[in-house]
């Protein structure tokens, strides 16, 4: 009796044919007549240039719904999206928030074996991946395949970047400084580098949710719960993080009333969204594994279900 309702009648899409993300804020997302509407009533502002309105959302085309401040979901909505494999991630303004994310997948674990292959040949192809990520950065890949040499000119090269876009921007900088018992007694800017490092490391969770990869599985970053996200997200510490963090010490250090924490956020949420990074954190995701030949699926595993 739900067939028609909810349109479940109708065959998922393959992942690798849907468009990728849409963002939306400040509505409702409700299904109606077996279609998923957002219900807007606000005017476009700076963060949603979407006019107020109710708009039919094309789930079937979509891999992921980054659902940001200010809005509902019907339960509908949920079995809806649950039923074609849209997922839904509940996100901060701009994707600088990543709250929830139900286990919501693409429809194939390529790139999860894939990255799992490279992680597990230690000697080979974790190295390669590694080398991969220090060459995104540095523009070029280094002949060295120690990974304590490559942490090592990655270091001198990013004490140097520190200055240079301190300097750039004409705030005092007295080096890198980061206390995880007392994050607020570092100064504005280290505050501001801070802030920005949550902000964009949010950005590739959701990149690496999007792709279905292995948070925990990083290739540089080795202990954290989201060791891979931190890995992504280091690929753009120099023309992303950085850069919206000095803009934002600037403003903080000429305006002692403005909020830190919250105008850091802001900036760099403005940053991910023009420079449209999440995506291109996708692209890197799947470049990084591309000459990786995923684990063969077992002969006697569950059969797809998709």
């Amino acid at each position: 009796m739900l067939r028609g309702r909810l349109g479940l009648e109708t065959a998922r899409i393959p992942h690798a044919d849907r468009h990728g993300l849409l963002w939306l804020s400040r509505g409702a997302l409700t299904v109606r007549d077996g279609t998923l509407r957002f219900q807007r009533d606000s005017p476009p502002d700076a963060t949603s240039p979407l006019e107020s309105g109710n708009y039919g959302i094309p789930f079937q085309t979509l891999s992921m719904i980054l659902l940001g401040p200010g809005s509902t979901v019907s339960h509908d909505a949920l079995r809806l999206m649950a039923r074609h494999g849209t997922a839904l991630v509940a996100v901060g303004e701009d994707g600088v928030r990543c709250y929830t994310a139900p286990p919501l997948m693409p429809d194939t674990s390529e790139t999860a074996r894939r990255q799992m292959r490279a992680w597990g040949d230690a000697g080979g192809s974790r190295i390669t991946v590694a080398r991969k990520m220090y060459a995104m950065r540095l523009g070029e890949l280094v002949p060295h395949t120690d990974i304590d040499i490559l942490r090592g000119i990655e270091g001198a090269r990013m004490r140097q970047t520190y200055k240079n876009l301190a300097q750039q921007h004409g705030i005092p900088w007295k080096g890198r400084r980061y206390d995880r018992k007392n994050p607020l007694a570092a100064d504005i800017p280290n505050q501001a580098i801070n802030h920005a490092s949550v902000a964009v490391t949010s950005a590739a969770v959701i990149a690496v949710m999007a792709v279905g990869a292995i948070p925990q599985l990083g290739f540089i970053h080795e202990h954290s719960g989201d060791a891979f996200a931190l890995d992504i997200a280091d690929l753009f510490r120099d023309t992303v993080l950085l850069p919206a963090a000095f803009k934002a010490a600037k403003a903080a250090l000429a305006d002692p009333h403005l909020d830190i924490e919250r105008h850091t956020r802001r900036t760099t949420g403005e940053t991910l969204r023009t420079q449209r990074v999440v995506p291109k954190m996708i692209d890197r995701i799947k470049k990084l594994f591309e000459d990786i030949d995923p684990m063969p699926e077992s002969s006697t595993g569950s059969p797809n279900r998709n």
